[in-house]
Parts: C-alpha cells; sequence; structure tokens
C-alpha cells in the first residue's frame, strides 16, 4: 500500500508541475491569438473596436488586463470542468471537438504501430539473444541501420516505391474522402488501406532499436548464475527462456516501452506531415503557427496525460514483475 500511494503522490506532484509548465509556456511567446483572429475578422470586412477586443479577449482567455494569478486560477478552475476554451485556429469550435475528433486518428495509427514495433522487436530479440549467432541474430545489424535512417526520408522512399511507382497502398491521407466517416465495413476497410504505409513506416524505423536492446539484454542475462543453476537443475529450455531469461531481460524495454506510448500523442506531427493523415500532430502545428493559446494547451494536457499515464501503468507493472522494486 506504501509503494501504491508513494506513486500516486508523485504523480500527482509530477501533474500540477506540468500543468503549471503547460499554463506559463504559452504565454511566453511571442503575438496574442486576439489579434490573429481579429485580423481574420478584417479580412471578412469586419469592424474592430475596444469591446470587440475585449470582447474576443476574454473569450480566447488572453486578456492582458487580468492578473496573471487570476488567469492561472481561472485555468485549473476550468481544467476541472473540463472546459479548454475555443480555439482561433478552428474558431469558433471547442479545443475539446478539435481534439476528440483527431486523437482518434492518432492513437488509432501511432499507437498500434508503436505496440506492434515494440512486442515484435521484444520477440525478435529475445530469440536473437537466446542463440547469438544465428541467422537471426544476423539481422540485428540491418534493423539497426534501418533505425538510423531519418524518418522522413524513409516514409518519403516507401512512398515512392510503393505508391507512386508500385500503384500498392495510397500514399497520402487517411481514408477514402468519397466514403462516409462511420462504423461500416466500406470506411473501415479504406482507413485500414491508408493507414497501412504509415504505420509500415513507423514499424520499420522503430523496430531495431527494440530488437537490439533487448537482445542485449538477453546476451546479458544468460551469463547469470541463476541461467546455470536452471540449466543445472534440468529445467527444459523453454521454461528457462520465459520464466528466468526473457523475464528479467525484458525489464528495460517495458520502461522505454512507457515512454514510447506515452509519446504516441506528440510523436505523430512527421508522420502526418509527410501523409498528410488527420491526426493531432496536424492539429498542434496549426496551433503553434496561430498562436493558439487554447488549442497549444489542450494538446500539451493531453500529451502530459499519456505520459504520466503511461509511466504510472508501467511503475505499477514494474513492481509485479520485479518486486525488488517496491521495497524502500
Amino acid at each position: 500500500m506504501r509503494f501504491l500511494l508513494r506513486k500516486f503522490a508523485f504523480y500527482a506532484i509530477a501533474l500540477w508541475a506540468a500543468l503549471t509548465i503547460n499554463f506559463a509556456l504559452p504565454r511566453l511567446l511571442p503575438g496574442n491569438p486576439v489579434d490573429i483572429l481579429l485580423a481574420k475578422l478584417q479580412q471578412r470586412g469586419g469592424t474592430v473596436s475596444d469591446d470587440t477586443r475585449r470582447a474576443y479577449a476574454l473569450l480566447l482567455g488572453g486578456d492582458d488586463q487580468t492578473p496573471l494569478l487570476q488567469q492561472y486560477v481561472d485555468y485549473l478552475g476550468n481544467l476541472l470542468r473540463g472546459d479548454l476554451g475555443v480555439s482561433v485556429s478552428y474558431y469558433p469550435a471547442q479545443v475539446t471537438d478539435v481534439i476528440s475528433t483527431s486523437l482518434v486518428w492518432t492513437i488509432a495509427l501511432v499507437g498500434i504501430a508503436t505496440v506492434l514495433a515494440a512486442v515484435l522487436g521484444v520477440v525478435l530479440g529475445a530469440l536473437a539473444g537466446w542463440r547469438p549467432g544465428s541467422w537471426l541474430d544476423s539481422l540485428v545489424p540491418a534493423t539497426t541501420l534501418l533505425s538510423a535512417v531519418p524518418y522522413f526520408w524513409l516514409a518519403l522512399l516507401l512512398v515512392y516505391l510503393l505508391s507512386l511507382q508500385l500503384g500498392l497502398l495510397p500514399g497520402s491521407g487517411g481514408y477514402n474522402v468519397v466514403l462516409t466517416p462511420g462504423w461500416n465495413w466500406p470506411f473501415i476497410s479504406s482507413t485500414i488501406q491508408y493507414g497501412f504505409l504509415p504505420a509500415l513506416t513507423i514499424v520499420i524505423a522503430s523496430v531495431g532499436g527494440w530488437l537490439l536492446g533487448m537482445r542485449n539484454m538477453m546476451v546479458s542475462t544468460l551469463s547469470e548464475d541463476y541461467i546455470m543453476t536452471a540449466r543445472a537443475k534440468g529445467l527444459p529450455e523453454r521454461q528457462i527462456l520465459m520464466r528466468y531469461a526473457a523475464r528479467n531481460a525484458v525489464l528495460p524495454s517495458v520502461a522505454g516501452f512507457a515512454i514510447s506510448l506515452g509519446f504516441v500523442v506528440s510523436g505523430s506531427v512527421i508522420t502526418e506531415q509527410v501523409f498528410s493523415y488527420p491526426g493531432i500532430g496536424s492539429k498542434l502545428l496549426a496551433a503553434v503557427t496561430n498562436n493558439d493559446y487554447a488549442l497549444m494547451q489542450g494538446v500539451f494536457l493531453y500529451i502530459t496525460l499519456a505520459v504520466l499515464g503511461a509511466n504510472l501503468v508501467v511503475d505499477l507493472l514494474y513492481g509485479l514483475i520485479d518486486p525488488r522494486t517496491r521495497k524502500g
């Protein structure tokens, strides 16, 4: 119980610190979202008065006349009510609506691809480390080389080969625009088809790191005394691999997986730009371009919750896998 309370207290403090930084950072950037929105209004032929500016400032939370401390208190209060404000980039849409419509695309693409890359890399790394010098072990340098290739270059190469030259997969977009989005098979099959190429790029670019890390940990673990003792007792090789070697070697990969899974939300910017994929990365880029405080804070909030939540789950899982971490 003390272990759980200690973990929850630590992550509660980390969440408060992240929210405070999330509040401060957009206000340190040059420019004002109110000016951007009023400029758009003037381009459409509207008139701007002092009352109009004051109204928009109150609406967007960028009123300079309000003390900073009061803005901070209002910000925390709005978060507790689930009110993230109005987006300048997609005015007059609410930030929660903008994020909710795009977050599912990012999770479906980057999240699934990250899980597949981690599972595939850990399994292959465990087998390669279990049999050093095998044909599978000889593939490690090739996968490591692919991980070192710049992601955007690998993505453009796959688009050129599989989409432009062979015509096997679509090169951009999230689905066929002639279809009506919904839970129907034509639309779902279209999203799978359009998402296969960016997902393949993510898997190819990241599987090598998981494979190399797990392989090296397996080689190191196999030299431990408890592995020699298990073999001296005559235990089956499969049992030694699963219950002794792989269980201990996977611990660093579990910690790394928490970080990778937490950054699924923020790691989609390059993917969505190369493949023109409708996810939260494009919304984050639009928010930064337009000084959209509310949308930036909303996306950063989701990133913070994803990172802290994933690390909390893995911390608890880590304590279950290795009871020694629950001491102290």
